[in-house]
C-alpha cells in the first residue's frame, strides 16, 4: 500500500491508501444511449473514452440489457461495478425492488459478477417523518443481511436531505444506526450541497464507504434572463435566479478539491469512484464524460482507469 502526502490540503499528515479503486461511469447519464443503441454499443463508447467500469442505474434490467452487459464484460473488459435497487418499484422510471424482485436481483448480480448493490434514494414516503426514516432503515437492514448470505453487499447513496438534523443528529447517521449491515455510497456533490465538507465526511465514514460518486459543484454566473426580470420589475424572479446558481459540473470544472477527495476515498476503502453529472447544461453526455476523464488524468489518476 502506498501513502500520499496531503499537506497541501492542510491536513498536516499522511494518509494510507487502503484500496486501488477503479474510476467508472454512473449509467444514469447514459440511459438515452442505452435506449437508442443498446447496452453493448453504449459501453463500447464509454470504453473508448477510457472508462472500464459502470454502475447500472435507471436502465431496464430486461433479458436483452443483461445479456449485453454480460457481453460487454467479456468483449470489452467492462466491469459492472454495481446494480441499483429500490425498496419499492419506482414510479415513472425503470428499476427493480428488493420487495418484489429479490431473487432476480441476486441472479443478475451473480451473472454479472457484481458484489455491490446500491439504493439510490430513500422512498419519498420515508421522507415524511423521522419514524418513517427509521422504519425504512430497519427494513433495508433486513435485506442487507439476506444479501450478505449470498455474498452481496448493499449500500445507500446520499443526497442533501440526509444532512438534515433530528435531535442534533444527521439523518444519515440515524439511517446508519438502524441499518448496520448496509454501507454507504457517498456522493461528494450532494455532501457539499448538504453543507458538509466532502473530505471530512469521507473520513467520518471510512470503512463503510465502498463507492463514491464524483461530480463537481459549480457556482454559475447569473443568467441573462435574470437581469431582464430585474429590468422589468420582477425582483422575485431575479432573486430566485440569484439563489439558484449552484450547478452540477464535470470533475475538475467546479470548486471541489478532487485530489484530496480521491485520496481520502481510497483511504476510506472505496472500491469504485463513479463519475456522474445530473444536469449537462447543453453539453452532450460524451463531452461531459470526456472532460471529466481528461481532468482526472491531468490530476494524476490515469492508473485508476
Amino acid at each position: 500500500m502506498t501513502t500520499h502526502s496531503l499537506d497541501a490540503a492542510g491536513f498536516g499528515h499522511r494518509y494510507e491508501r487502503k484500496t486501488m479503486a477503479k474510476i467508472g461511469v454512473q449509467a444514469m447519464m447514459l440511459k438515452e444511449s442505452f435506449a437508442d443503441v443498446g447496452a453493448f454499443e453504449t459501453l463500447r463508447k464509454v470504453s473508448g473514452l477510457g472508462y472500464n467500469a459502470v454502475e447500472i442505474s435507471q436502465i431496464p434490467m430486461d433479458a436483452g440489457n443483461v445479456s449485453e452487459l454480460d457481453r460487454a464484460q467479456t468483449e470489452l473488459g467492462m466491469d459492472v461495478a454495481s446494480l441499483s435497487v429500490m425498496m419499492e418499484k419506482p414510479v415513472g422510471r425503470p428499476g427493480e425492488s428488493l420487495k418484489e424482485d429479490f431473487d432476480k436481483i441476486i441472479d443478475d448480480a451473480k451473472r454479472l459478477d457484481t458484489k455491490l448493490l446500491r439504493i439510490g434514494m430513500m422512498p419519498f414516503s420515508a421522507m415524511k417523518s423521522i419514524n418513517a426514516v427509521i422504519e425504512f432503515a430497519k427494513e433495508t437492514n433486513g435485506y442487507a443481511e439476506r444479501l450478505q448470505e449470498e455474498g452481496i453487499n448493499l449500500y445507500y447513496h446520499n443526497h442533501h436531505i440526509e444532512f438534515a438534523k433530528y435531535g442534533g443528529k444527521y439523518l444519515l447517521d440515524i439511517i446508519n444506526e438502524n441499518s448496520p449491515a448496509m454501507g454507504l455510497e457517498l456522493d461528494v456533490h450532494w455532501v457539499q450541497r448538504g453543507g458538509l465538507d466532502p473530505v471530512r465526511t469521507l473520513d467520518k465514514y471510512a470503512g463503510r464507504t465502498s463507492m463514491v460518486h464524483l461530480k463537481d459543484y459549480r457556482i454559475a454566473m447569473m443568467p441573462e434572463d435574470a437581469f431582464k426580470m430585474m429590468e422589468s420589475g420582477d425582483m422575485a424572479g431575479f432573486m430566485s435566479a440569484f439563489r439558484n446558481i449552484v450547478q452540477f459540473a464535470e470533475v475538475g470544472e467546479g470548486n471541489l478539491d478532487f485530489p484530496s477527495i480521491i485520496e481520502h476515498s481510497l483511504a476510506a476503502g472505496a472500491q469504485y469512484l463513479l463519475v456522474e453529472q445530473d444536469e449537462l447544461y447543453g453539453r452532450t453526455v460524451w463531452e461531459a464524460l470526456e472532460t471529466s476523464q481528461r481532468n482526472l488524468v491531468a490530476m494524476g489518476y490515469q492508473e485508476l482507469f
